[in-house]
């Protein structure tokens, strides 16, 4: 083979030799990475990864074989590495790298990098979408600079009543198989909702217009674990009450269906007199990708359900099943429920394929744009140990050549945004709630730990007396838990400082009160960061206290000496949720089109005047794939 490139500079080549790497996840672009980070000679590595390697990695990530099935990933890949570079010293840890798993493994991270002052460069794949980026303390936006978009969610009343698209019915048959087998949760609700705004209809009227059977309890409306269990999850009974007796209990509901079409009931007896032959499977090829009639989900209903009934019983008294598309007879399930719910409303059914891929969130991995991206990754970290930062780019992957005719579409990167209430020098946002209806426990779970991510919270009241309102330290303020903020003296215009010792994070919350919010809506986050931060101004002179750093409204320089380099890569290319994905065509849209106006050389021209090189001997590097 030719040599495209001559060997790297003896500075350059001693930094990658001696430098340390962190490479988080072991998945699609991991194993890519591994091997790149070795050929380029990079010797100092460690790997970590809490998942086990299933069947459907093979055909992507080539350091597993099929003997390695239920195996670590991190341990097999580190095996496999070493057998064509067998000098590189790797160390491989089957475990997560977070301990309490809150919030995304990528806000983690980022927030480490931020306290530890070590560079981070973070990607992802979206099938053939693709995004490689540099995130450094005070220089460049740190992965929570932006808002990511949440996950999509539904109308509790759609999901159980008025469901239109296939997506209502597939998540309506997850909820039904945690209700019937998993961990019941009220959020989660199947039966139908008789406190829909949109239903107007008279309850008292109810049990005399619907005509469901009666016999064992069809249509009592108790917890539907505690009726599947009460009939021995008799599959018959279960499949009348979901999609014969709760379907006509709608009906009831007129205004529902006035201006959409009502929905058809189903009933087994029925269904089991309809002709085999009107029930071949649509469509030839793999068996997956086809799409049954009525009979054949309903008898993959009746076989699942034994199958999950039988596995329940071998567990024993109180077990409970844990949903996985990869688990066949819960995707039977699943499939079967869904596709029925969606013949009752008159939908398209659809193909278990399809049905797996919108269940559990799936964007097809190619192993393409992996490697594409695992080599940028690489090239990446390259210029950040040549002490080459003001070179470093965002660079996406896109599907189709942009006006240019380019596929790889380099972007200056980005300055911090002042607004972010992570990477600021003084993190503070502002919380609209009602002090008189929530918590002390929803604020330290849901706002604190859920919205923004924090692991172990300690907050103070700004009261002048230093009140502690929650402590990470176990049993020191649980009394607290179902008090309201307004016991303590909260309202409006009252400040909490937050401070999270496992994230060296501290953040001021600002209280306003409301008795005005939307209904279901327990608090709402004032001022979210702007689409776009506007540019940094000049540095201040004094030293602010900043997360991890007493410096870190400057830019860093790492200008201490020491004797080993860092370097951390995370990968995440299966099943990127919304909420996480910046390589989805919905969350990059916003910087592609910036972007294809600074691509090459335009970009280069955009060099910020604030950037200083950092020293080479103590550069450190995190990469997140």
């Amino acid at each position: 083979m030719a040599q495209l490139v001559g060997p790297l500079r003896k500075e350059l080549a001693d930094s990658l030799s001696s430098c340390r790497v962190l490479v988080v996840g072991a998945g699609g672009i991991g194993c890519e990475l591994l091997k790149n980070l070795v050929l380029a000679g990079f010797k100092n590595i460690e790997v970590i990864d809490l998942d086990t390697i299933d069947v459907s990695n093979l055909n992507r990530q080539f350091l597993f074989q099929k003997k390695h099935v239920g195996k670590s990933k991190a341990q097999v890949a580190k095996e496999s590495v070493l057998r064509f570079c067998p000098s590189a010293n790797i160390t491989a840890y089957h475990d997560s790298i977070m301990k309490y798993e809150l919030f995304t493994a990528r806000n983690h991270v980022n927030r480490m990098c931020l306290a530890a002052d070590i560079p981070l460069i973070e990607s992802g794949t979206a099938g053939y979408l693709g995004q490689v980026t540099v995130i450094k303390k005070g220089q460049t936006e740190c992965y929570e600079c932006q808002p990511k978009p949440t996950q999509k969610t539904f109308p509790g009343c759609t999901i159980r009543n008025t469901p239109s698209e296939p997506i209502h019915c597939i998540v309506w048959a997850k909820y039904l198989f945690n209700q019937l087998f998993g961990e019941e949760d009220a959020d989660q609700e199947v039966s139908p909702d008789t406190a829909d705004p949109e239903a107007a209809w008279n309850p008292a009227d109810a049990a005399a217009r619907a005509t469901a059977s009666d016999q064992d309890g069809d249509i009592k409306r108790v917890s539907t674990k505690e009726w599947a269990r009460s009939t021995g999850y008799d599959p018959v009974k279960l499949f009348n009450k979901l999609f014969k007796d709760d379907i006509m209990y709608l009906l009831t509901m007129d205004k529902l269906w006035k201006k959409r079409k009502a929905p058809l009931p189903l009933d087994w007896m029925e269904i089991q007199q309809i002709e085999s032959s009107q029930e071949e499977a649509c469509g030839t090829g793999l068996k997956d990708q086809h799409v049954l009639g009525v009979q054949g989900y309903a008898q993959l209903f009746r076989r699942s359900v034994e199958t999950l009934r039988s596995q329940l019983i071998e567990k024993g008294e109180g077990a409970e099943l844990v949903w996985d598309k990869d688990d066949p007879p819960a995707m039977d399930f699943v499939t079967a429920a869904a596709n029925l719910r969606m013949n009752v409303f008159s939908m398209n059914m659809k193909s278990r394929f399809d049905v797996k891929s919108m269940a559990g969130n799936i964007i097809p991995a190619i192993a393409t744009t992996n490697a594409v991206i695992a080599g940028l990754i690489v090239l990446e970290a390259l210029k950040i140990l040549n002490s080459d930062f003001d070179q470093c780019r965002t660079i996406f992957l896109n599907k189709q050549p942009n006006p240019r005719k380019k596929l790889l579409v380099p972007c200056a990167l980005d300055h911090p945004n002042p607004n972010c209430y992570v990477c600021t020098s003084k993190p503070e946002v502002t919380v609209k709630l009602n002090v008189h209806k929530t918590i002390v426990q929803a604020l330290q779970d849901k706002i604190l730990k859920e919205k923004f991510g924090m692991v172990a919270p300690d907050v103070q009241i700004e009261d002048g007396k230093g009140t502690i309102l929650i402590s990470s330290e176990e049993g020191e303020t649980e009394a607290n838990n179902n008090k309201f903020l307004s016991d303590f003296g909260i309202r409006n215009g009252s400040r909490l400082q937050v401070d999270d010792f496992l994230q060296d994070y501290t953040l001021l919350v600002n209280v306003i009160h409301s008795e005005e919010l939307e209904k279901d809506v327990e608090f709402e986050v004032v001022g979210d960061a702007p689409d776009k931060a506007p540019a940094p101004s000049a540095p201040e002179e004094e030293k602010n206290i900043a997360n991890g750093n007493k410096d870190s409204a400057q830019p860093s320089t790492s200008s201490k000496a020491a004797e080993d380099d860092d370097v951390l890569i995370v990968d995440s290319d299966e099943e990127p949720s919304s909420s996480t994905m910046e390589a989805s065509p919905e969350s990059s849209n916003r910087k592609r089109k910036h972007c294809d106006a600074d691509t090459d050389d335009a970009a280069s021209k955009r060099k910020r005047l604030d950037q200083q090189p950092a020293d080479d001997d103590d550069e450190d590097v995190i990469a997140l794939d």
